[in-house]
């Protein structure tokens, strides 16, 4: 059993590998293990309940794998599933994403801002708090059904008419875009084509630092030898592996 374990990650497919980026970067000795749920892909139009009992199952299998903290890197997971694993799990360290709407109070409040999330994700509760506590009244919600499918499957003919269909009515109008689901950010320069020239929010660098944080508080860190990832699929896809490991490396 390795002394300091590893960081489990995941999502509902392979979106989340735009946080194990940011993570990455700054702790690049850790090691990691990587679940894709593509067999369930996508959680945004499933029930709390589905979520929950999905994320629980996923879980189960993290801690199983030694991991000594477990990232929450969907954020329609992280949405409906993240207090109810603290609470199963008191044990374990959860660091769960949420999308960077705050970042916007901080930055650009002043600007018009475009949340693009799942369906579930802008109708939770705990999104909804969010908004509220840092609404800035000049900001559009965008439930974007069915999107994160479209990028997980990586059709790019698909993507585009999806972006033209459901972005264009905002172009000129907005100077913020936050990515509320860890699958956007893999596609932001087809969205900047489609909205023209704005700025965008995405949670995963702050997750990043926060994770490094908490490892250094905790005395977890791992600061010896190179880090390995290792992917593991519920569908057992080869594409999707490969698919996860291009992103990750690109």
């Amino acid at each position: 059993m390795e002394k300091r374990g590893k960081i489990g990650v995941f999502d509902s497919g392979i979106g989340g590998v735009t946080v194990l980026k940011e993570i990455i970067k700054i702790l690049p000795k850790e090691n990691y293990i990587y679940y894709s749920d593509s067999k369930n892909n996508p959680y945004g139009e499933k029930t709390s309940n589905e979520i929950r009992k999905r994320c629980d199952e996923i879980v189960k299998y993290l801690i199983n794998q030694n991991c000594k903290v477990i990232v929450i890197a969907c954020n329609t997971a992280s949405a409906s599933s993240a207090n109810f694993l603290r609470k199963k799990y008191p044990e374990i360290i959860f660091i769960a994403i949420e999308p960077a709407y705050k970042m916007v109070h901080d930055y650009s409040y002043e600007k018009p801002t475009l949340v693009m999330a799942t369906k579930s994700t802008i109708e939770s509760e705990k999104f909804n708090l969010l908004l509220k506590k840092y609404d800035n009244h000049k900001t559009y919600l965008l439930p974007c059904v069915g999107l994160a499918q479209k990028i997980e499957e990586g059709n790019e003919t698909q993507i585009k008419k999806y972006l033209n269909e459901n972005l264009e009515m905002y172009r000129g109008k907005i100077e913020n875009v936050v990515l509320g689901c860890t699958h956007y950010p893999l596609i932001q320069e087809e969205i900047q084509e489609t909205l023209g020239k704005v700025t965008f929010f995405n949670g995963a660098p702050n997750l990043a630092n926060h994770l490094k944080n908490v490892l250094e508080q905790k005395n977890l860190l791992n600061n010896r030898g190179s880090g390995k990832v290792k992917f593991k699929d519920s569908q057992d896809s080869e594409e999707k592996r490969k698919r996860f490991f291009i992103y990750l490396y690109h």
